[in-house]
């Protein structure tokens, strides 16, 4: 199982990795999980990028206060019932 991933326009750097987690990655690319380290450092820098993104959503939104969200959320459907037309 090859991963694709979506084709955009890449940059060369240079890594230094443990040695074991380079075995590591070698394996998968060996069992052809990935065509190449590059491709393997580039999903799971990805994967990464992504799960980070969400834990931060996840963290600003449990400093919202349920109450003053219901509240404002009531509020704007009150509003929104008092602008429309009578029928």
């Amino acid at each position: 199982m090859i991963f694709h991933h979506t084709t955009m326009p890449k940059a060369k750097v240079a890594l230094t990795l443990d040695a074991e987690l380079l075995s590591q990655l070698d394996a998968l690319v060996a069992q052809r999980m990935f065509r190449n380290r590059s491709q393997a450092v580039e999903a799971a820098l990805a994967d990464k990028l992504q799960r980070l993104a969400r834990t931060r959503l996840a963290r600003e939104s449990a400093k919202l206060n349920p109450a003053e969200e219901q509240r404002l959320a009531e509020e704007s459907v009150i509003d929104a019932l008092d602008a429309w037309p009578e029928y």
